[in-house]
């Protein structure tokens, strides 16, 4: 953003007076804490709220408000020591309002000269502003210990050449406009003389006469005008247009005609119809094509497995497992009645109660083998993969070792390089502090100077300084003595004692009164009571947990048992189903079954010769067809010459009959 104002605004009237421009802005500057925002997010935010406002006001604005922000230690170091001084009869909320008119008065008031200046000063409070100039623009100040701050922050020539001078040669100006403001202000105080108002005249309130009407316009005669009879062929429709019409809506009939028979007919020179050779050609391709195919062959990959083994786990919530398990219950019942029937029927069945009982141990050994197996070759890969792992980290150490040993040789490369930079730097700087040898003697001289200057003015302000120290220490020592009076007073204690006997009862007759103690006595019997009872509750919940649990995991056990029942018969019902599927294969074989198959080849090849002579019956009424079309085909075509002729000769004898009307109707036209 940039810092001076242009000379166009300074020209052009302002759409808002200087008053509440500068009150805007030292808003604005309350507002900005550098702790906390950023200058340009505060100038964005600060420029949408004032949308509103004329753009050169805004600009105005924005600028001073940047400047301030920018500048501020310059700024700070003339309104501390002001306030210091000067400034004790004044507010903290002014800080704002004077640092814009220090800003304007070092930064801008050339560009916006004395005029604008005094514009701006004239329309804020007087009195603080001529206090504010006359410190401000005082020459001791100006060129004691104000250049002096400021040549601290920024270079001394540069601070002489751009700020001190220019206000030194504004000063004799300035003092013009101090002065027009201690006249302004000697003017306010006196007493205003009142003058008089003198009587205007009024005029008199007469009655204004009512406007005339206008005269009524006399009627105007009419004139005798002669007219000509409209003649008859105005309102009849030549015959050129009914001809025009009839010829239309003829030729609009023959269109239509021509269209429904290209509709309905064919093209001569595109024939549908196929040759012989090229139909015997297409019967033998598909004849070819059927013997290759194998649609009737019986082809099957076998029947798909009826029992899939899944072995994902399946949790069971509780109903799930109490309804599984009294089915397995029942049907273990209806089992175990089914035996006593075959027991009270047939015997003792302990051999094959013995037998089944092998058969199950074997196949639980087989199992168990067969698990042992899978544990050992799961641990043997578990070691392949040990040994593969530690190989690999091997590998990794040794290919780590050869780049830190690279890396070490790159950085003690760079560490020699860096060594040589800095010696040949330290070589150029040498150099060039020789060089300055000679300016540093002159800085030597001028900060003497300036030291010497600003031991003068602190030596003024220690006098001031301590002044105000006495007084302020006097002030100090009588609130002292007053805050300790108020101590005093207030550590005398105050003997207050209440003695209270928990035995006794408060003595209000009632009939459930009773003392302290005894309520207390009276608490921790019921506490015990309701600990004891909510002991038992909890162990008697834990027990019916702990026996639904043993019930839920024999529920499991037994339902665990019942499906690998389950899945064993239906391994046996798979296997019964496969040697039926092998018996069904041989039925094949059968005499009587190849004798249907060769009947069924007969009957195929019977259906084929039908096919054949049906396609052949089919051509020959195709040719027929075909013949009948091409002959009424070439009789159609004579007859529509012969009315496309006709048609020709009756129009000829149209325009013939019609000639002369036409020609004896432009004669009466020109007529």
């Amino acid at each position: 953003m940039p810092v001076s104002v242009s000379n166009l605004y300074v020209q052009q009237n302002m759409a808002k007076g200087y008053a509440a421009l500068i009150k805007e802005a030292t808003v604005l500057l309350d507002q900005f804490n550098a702790d906390k925002q950023c200058v340009e997010e505060f100038i964005d935010n600060a420029s949408k709220d004032m949308e509103n406002l004329d753009p050169l006001d805004k600009k105005f604005i924005l600028d001073i408000i940047y400047g301030c922000i920018e500048h501020k230690r310059i700024l700070d170091v003339v309104i501390n020591v002001f306030y210091a001084q000067c400034g004790k009869c004044l507010l903290k909320a002014d800080r704002s309002q004077f640092a814009i008119i220090c800003y304007l008065s070092v930064f801008l008031l050339d560009d916006l000269g004395l005029q604008c200046f005094s514009k701006i000063v004239n329309s804020l409070d007087i009195k603080k502003i001529y206090q504010f100039l006359s410190f401000f623009f005082n020459i001791t100040n100006l060129s004691t210990w104000i250049q002096g701050e400021w040549s601290q922050i920024y270079d001394a020539s540069y601070v002489e050449k751009n700020w001190i001078a220019p206000l030194l040669r504004w000063r004799p100006e300035i003092e013009i406009l101090m002065a027009q403001q201690v006249s302004r202000m000697s003017g306010e105080s006196q007493v205003k003389k009142t003058t008089k108002e003198t009587t205007k005249p009024q005029e008199f309130s007469l009655t204004k006469p009512k406007s005339r009407p206008l005269p009524v316009p006399l009627p105007v005669p009419p004139q005798e005008k002669k007219t000509h009879v409209v003649p008859t062929s105005t309102y009849r429709t030549p015959k050129e247009k009914q001809n025009l019409e009839e010829i239309k809506q003829r030729n609009r009939q023959k269109a239509e005609h021509v269209l429904y028979e290209a509709n309905t007919q064919q093209f001569k020179c595109a024939n549908t119809l196929k040759s012989e050779r090229t139909k015997s050609v297409i019967s033998q391709i598909v004849q070819s094509h059927d013997t290759q195919c194998k649609f009737d062959s019986v082809y099957t990959s076998g029947s798909p497995a009826t029992h899939k083994t899944n072995n994902l786990p399946i949790r069971l919530n509780t109903t799930a497992i109490l309804r599984e398990g009294a089915l397995y219950n029942r049907q273990v019942e209806e089992e175990l009645r089914r035996m006593e029937q075959l027991v009270e029927g047939a015997g003792e069945p302990s051999s094959f109660l013995k037998w089944q009982r092998e058969m199950r141990d074997q196949d639980l050994q087989e199992e168990l083998a067969q698990v042992e197996r899978r544990r050992l070759e799961g641990r043997i890969s578990y070691e392949e993969a040990a040994l593969a792992r530690t190989r690999i980290t091997e590998c990794n150490q040794k290919t780590a070792l050869l780049k830190k040993e690279e890396t070490a040789k790159l950085m003690q490369r760079y560490a020699n390089k860096r060594l040589q930079e800095e010696k040949e730097m330290r070589d150029l700087v040498q150099q060039v502090a020789d060089g300055h040898k000679n300016s540093k003697a002159a800085k030597r001289k001028l900060h003497e100077f300036k030291k010497r200057i600003v031991k003068e003015v602190s030596e003024q302000s220690q006098e001031l300084l301590r002044q105000a120290l006495e007084e302020a220490q006097a002030e100090l020592s009588r609130k002292f003595e007053i805050i300790s009076q108020i101590r005093a007073i207030e550590s005398v204690p105050l003997i207050k004692h209440k003695f209270v006997d928990e035995t006794e009862t408060a003595g209000h007759d009632l009939l459930g009164e009773m003392s302290l103690a005894e309520l207390r006595e009276r608490l921790s019997l019921l506490r015990d009571a309701e600990q004891r009872e909510q002991q038992d509750r909890r162990e008697r919940i834990l027990g019916d947990k702990q026996g639904r649990e043993q019930l839920l995991l024999e529920q499991l056990d037994t339902i665990s048992l019942h499906r690998a029942a389950q899945g064993q018969a239906a391994i046996r019902r798979q296997e019964e189903k496969r040697a039926r599927q092998e018996l069904r294969w041989g039925v094949h074989e059968d005499e009587r079954v190849v004798a249907l198959q060769r009947r069924l080849e007969e009957k195929k090849q019977e259906r084929q010769k039908l096919k054949q002579s049906e396609k052949t019956k089919a051509n020959t009424i195709e040719k027929s067809a075909s013949e009948a079309l091409k002959s009424w085909n070439h009789r159609k075509h004579t007859l529509e010459e012969k009315h496309w002729a006709d048609l020709e000769r009756s129009l000829e004898r149209q325009v013939q009959q019609e000639a002369p009307d036409t020609v004896s109707q432009k004669t009466f036209l020109k007529a």
